[in-house]
């Protein structure tokens, strides 16, 4: 199994937070496209022959994307690669381009099974802060369009720890995307990336970070509230009703081959990691020579240890030991167990059937759990 991931590098406007390559000049948008299918063509053979069982397309905002645009993409696609016929489709979208006709369209004519929308709050002040095109309504409004059309894999991203949100602000949120009935929630912490506006805010002293304690309160009664409406808490900031997991996003957890096209994106064949130069000018040009414009991390085995345990520790699945033994050797799983025995003493992690993983009380220290199973 291998995915796909399509950068898809435009928006309308920038969100205050947001530290993805993306730009709002869409000028170059038809010798974007052009240049992807030609990367699809040089880059056919990087995940071998194995079935291509995801495909997304994250941003930026994909949703920018015309009819005629993703049929160019699909059709390039379906050539050059085994689609599997179950595969998962995604699109991220901002809920204000998920007009009634745009939603036609894409459910009629294109191969999406499922959607990821970009809500981040259904409080319009918050909304106005982060710089987003929506109001609460639109948002409410786009996923019941979505449903009305027989879109029944629907996920929508909430953020929490932002300034000024209260408990009773973020409550509120849960409640909202709880009473929506979508299959699927992912939830991240603001955080201050530096290059950002909100960064800039944040050393100007124009904005202030939320306590700290707040923010784990506001982490546990996430986690409390969607449990309890029936969503499995399968990835640390990731919920899933009916089974309905990212696959796209859990083969990275799960260490499987995925390729990154686009400006920006980044690859992995198993071994080692690629990533796209980030300038849509740049990576036009590469393709345009066939001289692909990206850069090489050659992983070493201690690398590719820490990457298994950051991944595996994640996800509800956890480390399987019995894998981390096969891939890296007694000596590496015997580090791991020993630098994992006070957690497991302390009630943090849990060891059965030859599989390491988070307890609850161990999600709110993962970080330092993680790095003290790391290799250094």
């Amino acid at each position: 199994m291998a995915g796909i991931y399509i950068h898809v590098p435009f928006c309308k406007t920038r969100c205050i937070y947001c530290d993805f390559y993306t730009r709002t000049d869409m000028s170059p948008k038809y010798d974007y496209v052009s240049a992807l299918c030609e990367e699809i063509k040089l880059r056919k053979n990087y995940i071998g022959d194995e079935d291509v069982k995801t495909v997304y397309f994250g941003g930026g905002t994909p949703s920018q994307l015309s009819e005629s645009d993703f049929l160019r993409i699909f059709e390039t696609l379906h050539h050059e690669f085994r689609i599997a016929p179950d595969a998962e489709i995604t699109m991220e979208a901002n809920p204000d381009d998920l007009s009634p006709q745009y939603l036609a369209t894409l459910k009629e004519k294109l191969p999406f099974n499922r959607l990821s929308i970009g809500i981040q709050s259904f409080d319009d002040e918050e909304l106005k802060f982060l710089k987003r095109r929506h109001s609460a309504d639109k948002a409410k409004e786009a996923v019941r369009i979505c449903q009305s059309l027989g879109y029944d894999n629907i996920s929508i991203d909430l953020m929490y720890g932002l300034p000024n949100q209260t408990m009773q602000i973020w409550e509120r949120n849960l409640e909202e995307a709880i009473a929506l009935d979508v299959q699927h929630i992912s939830s991240y912490h603001l955080i201050y990336e530096q290059g950002t506006r909100l960064y800039r805010l944040f050393k100007m002293g124009d904005v202030n970070p939320v306590d700290e304690n707040l923010s784990v309160d506001m982490f546990s009664r996430m986690i409390e509230k969607l449990t309890a409406a029936g969503f499995d808490h399968y990835e640390i900031s990731n919920f899933a009703r009916h089974g309905l997991y990212s696959k796209h996003n859990s083969s990275y957890w799960l260490g499987k081959k995925y390729l990154g096209l686009g400006p920006a994106a980044h690859s992995y064949d198993g071994q080692n990691r690629s990533w796209n130069v980030a300038s849509i000018s740049k990576y036009i040009e590469g393709i345009r020579a066939e001289n692909l414009n990206l850069e090489i991390e050659v992983l070493d085995e201690n690398t590719r240890y820490n990457d298994f345990i950051l991944t595996g520790m994640r996800t509800k699945w956890g480390v399987n030991l019995s894998d981390l033994e096969s891939l890296f050797g007694t000596k590496m799983k015997a580090f791991c167990l020993k630098n994992a025995r006070k957690y497991l003493d302390q009630g943090f992690l849990t060891e059965k059937d030859n599989i390491l993983k988070l307890t609850r009380q161990g999600i709110f220290i993962s970080d330092g759990i993680m790095s003290d199973l790391m290799w250094v």
